[in-house]
């Protein structure tokens, strides 16, 4: 999986309740947080891409995400 997306599940994954039986904190992830992450991420890197046609940007981003 692409690093950066990686890293926004991360962030999307919250510690829940503590568990009694695990002894630890139980993570919850939290799909909603995930999808605006990206989209959030996807946004600003479409933007960055400075002197590039729509879909030179397009492709750029996808790349850079790891989408063919």
């Amino acid at each position: 999986m692409n690093e950066r997306i990686k890293e926004l599940a991360e962030l999307a994954t919250t510690k829940g309740e503590w568990s009694c039986v695990n002894n630890r904190y139980m993570e919850e992830f939290d799909k909603e947080k995930f999808a605006q992450l990206i989209v959030e991420r996807l946004c600003y890197d479409m933007m960055d891409v400075c002197g590039a046609t729509q879909a030179e940007r397009i492709q750029f981003v996808a790349k850079d995400w790891g989408v063919e």
